[in-house]
C-alpha cells in the first residue's frame, strides 16, 4: 500500500515539476498536479490498485472473522 501512496505522490510532483519547468507559479502547478496526476494514476497504477483493495479486503475479512470470533466468545459460545 505504501508503494502505491508513493507511485501517486511522485506522479504529482512530476506534474508539478513539469509545469514549474514552464513557469507555472507553485501553487498553480500544485493544483494543477493533483487535479490531473491523481485521476492519470488510476489508470497508470491499475495492477498497483488491485492489489492494494485485495489486501485490504483480505484484511477486512480477517478482523470480521476475527470480531465475530470474539463475539460469540462473549456469548459464551464455543467456537
Amino acid at each position: 500500500m505504501t508503494l502505491y501512496v508513493l507511485a501517486r505522490l511522485g506522479m504529482v510532483a512530476a506534474v508539478m515539476a513539469l509545469l514549474m519547468l514552464v513557469n507555472v507559479p507553485l501553487l498553480v502547478a500544485m493544483a494543477v498536479g493533483v487535479v490531473v496526476a491523481l485521476p492519470l494514476s488510476l489508470f497508470l497504477f491499475r495492477g498497483m490498485r488491485a492489489r492494494v483493495a485485495a489486501g485490504l479486503n483480505e484484511r477486512g475479512e480477517a478482523r470480521k472473522a476475527e470480531r465475530d470470533r470474539l463475539r460469540a466468545q462473549l456469548r459464551g459460545e464455543t467456537a
